[in-house]
């Protein structure tokens, strides 16, 4: 083969053949940063916080009233504050050894997962967990040391979404009584032609001011933790 055509060999081991060299180790760090947001929204709160959040800028009409950045990152600040805990366990028990050269990779891996499955395992309906166990053949697991992270976090994801939407229905039943209550007073005064979102919406936000609702929808989140 011509040298021009000749492909370098690429040595992707150390001298002693068993630690990954330092260029593989800082792609395999990439790779996990690049799945960093999936990780954020499906193994912590962040989805229920926001999900719920959109449920009351939706209830209120304000259309773009929060901002998505403002909503968004009042998310990102809660899941942070309800995660401290978990996150602190986390760099204690792996981040740290791993850090120190006390652990390896996969050891530091099991030893940070532990902490998460038991706070999603806490989180999760019993049959959103047996729909995906049972659709990979697994067992009924005896302990949480028997669930796979492929089951538990799309099984979390689900129990989130619901949990996300039943806070949203409660939210939205005050300000549809608004609707209907303000839409039967324009059609008793034979003004149909007018919008009842046009005069309905200044009583939606008063009635959520003075109930302080932020304060209560915020403090609702952080109870359901």
């Amino acid at each position: 083969m011509p040298a021009f055509l000749e492909i370098p060999a690429l040595d992707i081991f150390s001298d002693d053949g068993e630690n990954l060299s330092s260029t593989i180790q800082l792609l395999l760090v990439m790779t996990v940063l690049s799945l960093a947001p999936g990780i954020l929204i499906l193994m912590t709160c962040f989805t229920r916080i926001i999900i719920v959040l959109g449920f009351v800028r939706s209830g209120l009409a304000t259309q773009q009233m929060p901002p998505n950045q403002v909503l968004i990152g009042l998310a990102l600040f809660m899941t942070f504050f309800i995660m401290a805990p978990v996150f602190a366990e986390v760099n204690e028990e792996a981040l740290q050894p791993l850090f120190d050269g006390d652990m390896s990779q996969e050891e530091a891996f099991e030893a940070a997962a532990d902490p998460m499955k038991e706070f999603m395992a806490e989180h999760t309906r019993e049959n959103d967990l047996a729909l995906f166990m049972g659709y990979a053949g697994e067992e009924r697991p005896e302990s949480l040391d028997d669930v796979p992270l492929t089951a538990l976090v799309p099984a979390f994801a689900i129990s989130e979404l619901k949990t996300a939407f039943q806070i949203g229905f409660m939210i939205f039943v005050p300000f549809l009584v608004i609707d209907m209550v303000i839409a039967s007073v324009l059609m008793s005064m034979g003004m149909m032609m007018l919008p009842p979102v046009m005069i309905s919406l200044p009583f939606k936000v008063l009635l959520f001011v003075m109930v302080d609702g932020w304060h209560l929808v915020v403090r609702s989140l952080l109870f359901s933790f």
